[in-house]
């Protein structure tokens, strides 16, 4: 079992800039990806970005040069740099774990991002 446990989010005015951090934790040696979706009201879930084992990276169009994923291999941790942020980035962020390339993901419980304009 794998537990991912996410921080960073909160509130921010249009502009400002967060960093949501997620933590795994539980039986696994290796991964496939992890990384970030959001969530907004009434919308569907959607991928933000990833990294994955080897390192190479891939973002959404709608944050590509704003955001920026990154890791702590040591700490089992990966991170989201939110810089620029928009009122339309408001949505819950949710942290997964993909173990295998045709595996189910893991997830974090979700962290809620407010940006007010």
């Amino acid at each position: 079992q794998v537990q991912l446990v996410e921080s960073g989010g909160g509130l921010v005015q249009s502009g400002g800039s967060l960093r949501l951090s997620c933590a795994a934790s539980g039986r696994f040696f290796s991964y496939y990806a992890m990384g970030w979706y959001r969530q907004a009201p009434g919308k569907q879930r959607e991928l933000v970005a990833r990294i994955l084992s080897g390192g190479s990276t891939n973002y959404a169009d709608s944050v590509k040069g704003r955001f920026t994923i990154s890791r702590d291999n040591a700490k089992n941790t990966v991170y989201l740099q939110m810089n620029s942020l928009k009122p339309e980035d408001t949505a819950v962020y949710f942290c997964y774990l993909q173990p295998t390339a045709w595996g189910s993901n893991y997830w974090g419980q979700g962290t809620q991002v407010t940006v007010s304009s």
